[in-house]
C-alpha cells in the first residue's frame, strides 16, 4: 500500500516546490475547491500556479516515469537481461523520428504527439518483423531488431537535424529529444493516457507469466505457455506504454534501466512484486527529478540530461554494491 501511496505524496509535495514556493496548505485548499467546484478564497495566482501549471505537470511526470520503469522492468524480466531498458526495440528513436518530422512539417504540438506515437509504435513493429527473419522470434534476433531499428531512426533524426531550419526548428527538435515537461497540460495527460494506461495494465495482468517466460522457452512451453502469443502482447503493451510517455515527454533515458534495479533490491526478483514496485518508484523518480528540473537554475534543465547525471553514477553505486549480482 505504502508503494501507492508514495506517488500521491510525491506528487502533492511538487506542487509546493518551484521558484515561486506555495504553502502546503494553499496547495490543498486549491485542490479540494477545483475539485469540489466551489469557490476559492486563495488568491487567482496561487490557483494558476497549482491547478493549470504544476498539478498536470506531475501528473503527467509520474505518468511517464512509471511506464518508462515497468516496461523496462518487463523488458528485463522478458529478454532475462539486466542491461535491457525501455526503448529496447527502437521504440524511443522511432518517436523521436516522427516528432522531428511534425517539427519541420506541421509545427503542431498534437502532431508531433500523433506522429511521435506512431513512429514509435512503427518502429517495435518493424524489429518484430526482423526478428521474423528466421520465421520464429528468437531473443537475440528482437534484440538485434531493435539495434538495427534505432539505429536507422537515429539516422533519420541526424538527417533531419541537417535539413532543419537552424533558427527555429533544430533548437525545437534539439530541446524535445532532450526531454522535458515543460508544456505539460491536462489535454496532454487524456491524449498520452490511453495508450499508457492500456500498457501498464496489461503488463500488471501478465506480469506472472513474465516470470514463467524469464526461465526460458523451453520450461515456458512446459508450463503449457505459449510463448510467441504471449511475447507479443508483452512487448505490444510495453511498447504502447513506452510510446504514450516518449510521445508528451520526449526522449528520457535511464529511468527504464535503473528503477527497475533498485525495485530489485527492494523485492526481489519476483515480476509479481516487482512490476508495480518499479511502477511507483519510476512515478516518483521523475516527478522528483522534474523538480530538480525547475529549481536548480534560472532556466529550466532538460529531464533527459538530469536523469542521465543521476542514473549513470547511481548505476555504478548499484554494480558495486550488488558485485554485478543484482539480477
Amino acid at each position: 500500500m505504502l508503494f501507492f501511496l508514495a506517488p500521491v505524496l510525491v506528487i502533492l509535495l511538487s506542487l509546493s516546490v518551484g521558484r515561486y514556493p506555495v504553502e502546503a496548505l494553499t496547495v490543498l485548499q486549491v485542490i479540494w475547491c477545483k475539485l469540489t467546484l466551489q469557490p476559492c478564497p486563495v488568491d487567482e495566482i496561487y490557483q494558476t500556479v497549482v491547478w493549470d501549471i504544476r498539478l498536470p505537470r506531475a501528473i503527467l511526470g509520474a505518468m511517464v516515469g512509471g511506464c518508462l520503469a515497468i516496461s523496462g522492468a518487463s523488458f528485463q524480466g522478458l529478454f532475462r537481461n539486466p542491461l535491457v531498458n525501455a526503448g529496447l526495440l527502437g521504440v524511443s528513436s522511432g518517436a523521436g523520428f516522427g516528432a522531428s518530422v511534425a517539427i519541420i512539417m506541421f509545427d503542431s504540438a498534437l502532431m508531433t504527439y500523433s506522429l511521435a506515437f506512431g513512429c514509435g509504435m512503427l518502429a517495435v513493429v518493424l524489429s518484430y518483423l526482423i526478428a521474423r527473419v528466421y520465421k520464429a522470434t528468437p531473443t537475440i534476433m528482437l534484440v538485434l531488431g531493435g539495434v538495427i531499428v534505432s539505429s536507422v531512426f537515429s539516422a533519420l533524426i541526424s538527417l533531419l537535424k541537417y535539413l532543419a531550419d537552424p533558427t527555429d526548428e533544430l533548437p525545437a527538435i534539439v530541446f524535445w529529444l532532450m526531454g522535458s515537461l515543460a508544456n505539460a497540460r491536462f489535454s496532454d495527460i487524456t491524449i498520452a493516457g490511453l495508450p499508457m494506461l492500456a500498457g501498464v495494465a496489461g503488463l500488471l495482468l501478465l506480469r506472472w507469466r513474465i516470470n514463467v517466460l524469464s526461465m526460458g522457452d523451453r520450461e515456458a512451453h512446459t508450463l503449457g505457455i505459449n510463448t510467441a502469443v504471449n511475447k507479443g502482447i508483452i512487448i505490444a503493451c510495453a511498447s504502447l506504454a513506452t510510446a504514450g510517455a516518449v510521445c508528451v515527454s520526449g526522449i528520457i533515458g535511464w529511468v527504464g534501466l535503473v528503477i527497475p534495479h533498485i525495485g530489485r533490491m527492494l523485492v526481489g526478483n519476483d515480476n509479481q512484486k516487482l512490476i508495480p514496485v518499479s511502477l511507483s518508484l519510476g512515478a516518483m523518480f521523475l516527478v522528483i527529478v522534474d523538480d530538480f528540473s525547475r529549481i536548480i537554475t534560472g532556466g529550466e534543465i532538460p529531464l533527459g540530461i538530469l536523469t542521465a547525471l543521476i542514473g549513470g553514477p547511481f548505476f555504478v553505486y548499484l554494480l558495486k554494491k550488488t558485485k554485478g549480482g543484482g539480477w
